[in-house]
């Protein structure tokens, strides 16, 4: 028996803080690579991911969010299911 439709889609980022520029590198191993110019200093490159990741996948930022990894190089992003075809669409081979 499985239980209720997972409400949320979360995926990993490997994020490059200071890059000098914003931008997704693509799927590496099912893990999404992202690169921005904010430094890792007061959750300035933490929000600037979820703009990169809104911006991508043509949603608002308060639809993205940060589910784990605030102070690590890996993070956990989750959106919400409903955006599961357009997420797999935007990054094919992204594990979910």
């Amino acid at each position: 028996m499985t239980g209720p439709p997972a409400r949320e889609l979360r995926f990993s980022v490997r994020l490059t803080p200071r890059a000098g520029t914003d931008r997704v590198d693509g799927v590496v191993d099912g893990v999404l690579r992202a690169r921005v110019a904010a430094p890792p200093v007061d959750g300035a490159a933490n929000q600037a991911l979820i703009r990169l990741i809104a911006r991508a996948l043509d949603m608002a930022p308060r639809d993205v969010r940060l589910a784990g990894g605030q102070r690590g190089r890996v993070k956990v992003v989750a959106v919400a299911a409903t955006h599961r075809a357009r997420v797999l669409g935007q990054w094919p081979g992204l594990g979910v």
